[in-house]
């Protein structure tokens, strides 16, 4: 459990959470999304894994990322008030509309590749 607040309690990780509340992303949709550099986009991703709120899978040379199944079920009343109040970082509307944007405009050669 400390884990899990010790990687709630960054800004950068809660941004990361809510774009991928919306769906799967690469890292380099992630790092476009929130301009992040490639090293810093990395250790925040780490982190979050590392205490169990997101897991990983790997496609060619993209690793991508998405809320971990097992977080939800067994953190049911965490998972439902990350997802109302994340959504209310005044970063959200930027980072949400920026998600957008990367998603329609197929930022990188990953959104080229069936998932």
């Amino acid at each position: 459990m400390i884990d899990i607040f010790k990687a709630l309690s960054e800004e950068s990780r809660l941004r990361i959470l809510s774009i991928i509340l919306e769906d799967e992303l690469c890292v380099c949709e992630i790092e476009s999304c929130l301009r992040m550099t490639q090293s810093n986009a990395s250790r925040h991703l780490t982190a979050l894994k590392k205490c169990g709120i997101l897991e990983s899978y790997k496609d060619a040379q993209w690793t991508y990322y998405r809320i971990s199944k097992g977080f939800i079920q067994e953190n049911k009343e965490l998972w439902e008030y990350l997802k109302h109040k994340l959504k209310e970082l005044e970063t959200y509307s930027t980072d949400y509309e920026a998600y957008q944007k990367c998603k329609v405009q197929g930022l990188c050669d990953c959104n080229k590749k069936p998932h």
